[in-house]
């Protein structure tokens, strides 16, 4: 059985807890009897016991978070020398970008996870331990991929194998557990196709990591919020040298894992719930993503173009050619993100209805077809024209080049001509019979 499932479907009241069974959500609690004082003084006493342990995870979460921002960015620019020595880069506006500030993000999350594990102040469970060894899993493929340049094929393979084994089938069914490791894999894929521009991923993790934790925080699963919350500021501590100019990339490594790691944490929380009111809360934890995925594919496919070719055809590409800076690109998108999020986040709280998620995948429908008539890259004909005529400008210039050559040729014969002439004048007078005379 799922590790969350006594604490998320059993609701009944007990003598010995009247709030029901310990880590069940405050919305599904049952409410003593106030008016008995032996019930009253059991409450009294669960209260200060949460609050002890509240009070501990919450401060044990801020030293985590802290630890992990400071860590990831003394990591990722020591990171910085070795990729480039080695290689391990990625060309980005004419320039090398090393990638291995995913590596510093991955190995500093799971670090302070573990610590929290061993200390036992904040224990992740069974389930979310397996799902973070699944996601160190697909950072090493990859990293390998990043190095070795791997084929999508193998990643994609790679990422449904893990996504498999962390996917609890007893909450949701085989055929709601297929569902979610296609979802796994596309938000995976998905996050590293957002690894085009700088700041960009790391800003829509944050984002959705907040999030995600929220919806974990609603269901009281303390040990999958707390490594959220480590894992954004993981990541906020890699943006400090991903902002535009960036000095590290994520590379497929760090994308890959943000993707898993957020995508089967919003499984795990959607867990038991229906399946419509999932895909619509999940839906909107992803949504920008899903939205650059349907705008190159569509580019893509009306341009006839290959499907896994690299090209300057996503969001940030497209908001570049409508006249916003990288940064602003980046804070607009962040901020679609937040909005998208934040309507996910209190769907699953119960807090505002379904139909809430229409106007998210509706605003992302829009902004997709609004986007598709501006060109993210230069036709090929219309290059091939600038071509053509660059060629016949440096054809005229290089005839005028020759003709000015043979004109300097000619001047230059002349010269050699006159100076012949002036030289044979002055040497005749020297040889003459009269000087001869003169001097014998």
């Amino acid at each position: 059985m799922h590790p969350y499932s006594v604490a998320r479907h059993t609701r009944t009241a007990s003598p010995v807890d009247p709030y029901g069974v310990p880590g069940a959500p405050l919305r599904h609690r049952a409410h003593p009897c106030p008016f008995d004082p032996a019930c009253n003084r059991i409450v009294l006493f669960i209260h200060i016991r949460h609050f002890r342990a509240y009070r501990g995870a919450v401060l044990y979460g801020i030293a985590a978070a802290s630890a992990a921002l400071l860590l990831t960015a003394v990591l990722a620019a020591v990171l910085r020398v070795p990729a480039l020595r080695a290689g391990i880069i990625d060309r980005r506006c004419r320039r090398p970008l090393p990638l291995l500030g995913g590596a510093a993000v991955v190995a500093v999350t799971c670090l302070v996870a573990w610590a929290g594990q061993w200390t036992k102040v904040a224990p992740l469970g069974d389930g979310v331990g397996r799902l973070l060894a699944a996601g160190a899993a697909v950072a090493a493929l990859g990293l390998v991929a990043d190095v070795w340049r791997l084929r999508g094929r193998v990643l994609t393979a790679g990422t449904a194998v893990a996504a498999a084994c962390v996917v609890p089938y007893d909450e949701t069914g085989v055929g709601g557990g297929l569902l979610a490791v296609g979802w796994i894999v596309f938000a995976s894929l998905a996050f590293k196709g957002l690894d085009h521009a700088d700041g960009l991923a790391g800003t829509i993790g944050v984002v959705t990591a907040f999030g995600v934790g929220a919806c974990a925080a609603a269901e009281l699963m303390d040990g999958l919020a707390v490594l959220l919350s480590v894992f954004a500021a993981a990541l906020t501590g890699f943006l400090m040298h991903n902002w535009h100019p960036a000095r590290v990339g994520m590379g497929a490594c760090g994308a890959l894992f943000t993707g898993f790691l957020l995508s089967s944490a919003a499984v795990f929380t959607r867990a038991g719930y229906g399946l419509a009111p999932t895909a619509g809360v999940l839906l909107c934890l992803g949504a920008v993503a899903g939205a650059d995925v349907l705008l190159v594919v569509l580019a893509r496919a009306t341009g006839r173009r290959p499907l896994l070719r690299r090209g300057p055809d996503h969001l940030a590409h497209r908001l570049r050619r409508l006249g916003l800076t990288p940064q602003g690109g980046v804070v607009l998108l962040g901020a679609a993100s937040f909005s998208a999020v934040l309507v996910g986040v209190l769907v699953h709280a119960g807090w505002t209805g379904d139909a809430a998620v229409l106007w998210v995948a509706g605003a992302a429908v829009l902004a997709v077809l609004v986007l598709l008539k501006f060109p993210g890259q230069a036709s090929r004909r219309g290059v091939a024209t600038q071509v053509g005529g660059t060629s016949t400008r440096m054809g005229r210039a290089s005839t005028q080049m020759g003709r000015a050559s043979a004109q300097v040729g000619r001047g230059v014969a002349v010269r050699t001509a006159a100076a012949r002439t002036v030289s044979a004048q002055a040497v005749s007078p020297q040889v003459s019979g009269p000087l001869r005379v003169r001097n014998g």
